[in-house]
Formats: structure tokens, sequence, C-alpha cells
């Protein structure tokens, strides 16, 4: 009786190390994806690799096209920089790119520790928003579910940009009280828009956002964005392009700014 008991805990726990240990390397890996690498320009390919579906090759025209058939954008195509953002708003690697959410950066490790943090990690996304404000970029933001339950979250943002309140509602939704609504209270569930409402009411009127969210008018706009993130080679978030160099994942700004300051010349 002893003898099987003691089979049956071994058995257990064999099986609870395991689920750990398939945990740790889903994270490492992800990890590893995000902020890794080199950007990939257009054009460019890797030697040696198992052979994979050939992705889009992505031009400036490519990059300018998308951005005239975003939603949500800032500026004009003519500007020396067009930024293009494919995220999610429920994505914790676009959190850490947006730099909302300092807690999370320190979670994920310490190359993305924000700056005021005591860190080195430069989030890009507003460093992006000064040089659009600053008139020398446009931006556009596009959906791509990477990581699931951003749908309500971006129909947010549309009903925001619609208001002019976009960037309010982004830096809202991008907190760590923002990340854990959208991934564990709000989801995707459209019975859940007042409480969306009520989270983003210092931001924007509560009463017009739950309104939004209810009419469904930017439902089929998920689709849109992304048969649009597609069209340049992106299906996980966050998705950064500089012109036609693309940055996948949540690169830090210091990663980046050179191809800026190349493009501003």
């Amino acid at each position: 009786m002893v003898q099987g008991v003691l089979v049956a805990l071994l058995v257990v726990a064999s099986f609870a190390i395991g689920s750990l240990y398939t945990k740790v390397q889903y994270l490492e890996k992800a990890g590893s994806v995000a902020g890794r690498g080199t950007p990939t320009v257009a054009g460019a390919g890797t030697a040696g690799t198992t052979p994979t579906p050939t992705p889009p090759v992505v031009s400036l025209e490519n990059v300018k096209d998308v951005f005239g058939k975003a939603l949500v954008t800032f500026g004009d195509a003519g500007r020396k920089i067009v930024f293009l953002e494919v995220a999610d708003p429920s994505c914790p690697y676009c959190h850490i790119a947006a730099g909302k959410n300092g807690e999370l950066n320190k979670q994920a490790g310490d190359r993305f520790t924000l700056v005021s943090d005591g860190g080195t990690y430069v989030a890009p996304v507003p460093e992006m928003k000064k040089l659009v404000d600053a008139g020398n970029a446009a931006f556009a933001w596009i959906y791509t579910p990477g990581h699931g339950n951003g749908e309500m979250g971006t129909k947010a943002l549309y009903c925001a940009f619609e208001k002019g309140k976009f960037w309010e509602v982004h830096d809202l939704l991008m907190t760590s009280a923002g990340y854990d609504l959208l991934n564990n209270t709000v989801k995707n569930d459209k019975t859940k828009s007042g409480g969306i409402a009520d989270f983003l009411k210092d931001v924007f009127d509560a009463g017009q956002m739950k309104n939004c969210l209810d009419s469904g008018k930017y439902d089929s706009r998920l689709g849109e964005d992304v048969t649009l993130a597609s069209s340049v080679g992106v299906s996980g978030t966050p998705g950064f392009f500089i012109n036609e160099t693309k940055f996948a994942g949540a690169y830090s700004w210091k990663d980046m700014e050179s191809v800026a300051t190349a493009a501003l010349k």
C-alpha cells in the first residue's frame, strides 16, 4: 500500500517538474526572440537555415501603402520617416516596447529594465512619438493578435483615435493595470465594454467609449489590420518598421535610433 502511494507521488511530481520545465523553456524562447537579432532589411536573407515560406519583400513603397490604408495614423507618408507599429495591447512585449509598465519590463529581464528604473532599455514607442510630434516622422498603429486578448482593447484604441485621444487611451492600457484588465478581466468579451470604459474614464468619456464599443462599428476593422500586417510579413507582436527596415521584437530604441537618424539626413 505504502509503495503504491509512493509510486503515485513520484508520477505526480515528475509531471509537475515536466510542466514547469516546459513553461520555463517557453518564456526563455519568448525572451530570446523579442529584442534580439539583427534588424531585417527588405530583400535580405539568411543562409544555412531550414527552408521556410518566403516572406514578402518589403519596400518603402509597401510601407507607405500600408500606412495609407491604416486607420490609426499620425502625420503623412511624405515625411522622411514612416514608422509602422504592429501590436496587440494584451501582448507583454508590446507593453515592454511602450514603456508604461516598468514592472513588466523588469520581470522580462535585465536587458528590458527601463533607464528610469536603473536599467539600459529605452522603450521605442515614446521615442517614435517624439519624432512624430516634432514633425519629422509619420506613425501608423496596426493590430494583429500577437497574444490573443487584445480585441476589445484594440477597438477602444480605434474609438479613442476617432476622438483624438489615441495616445491617452494607449498609454493607460499599456500600464500594469491595463495589462491585467485586458488579460484577466475583459479579454475579448464584448459584454465587458462597460468595464473597459470605466477603466478609461479618466482620459475618455465612459459613456462615449461604451457606446462606441457596443456599436460594433470597428468589429470588422480588426481583420483589415491583420491583413495589412500580413502584407508586410508581420504575424507576431510587436513588429516595427522604420521606413523599409524591419525590427521584429521589443528592440531598445538604442538599437533602432541609427536607422531613424540616417533617414533624417
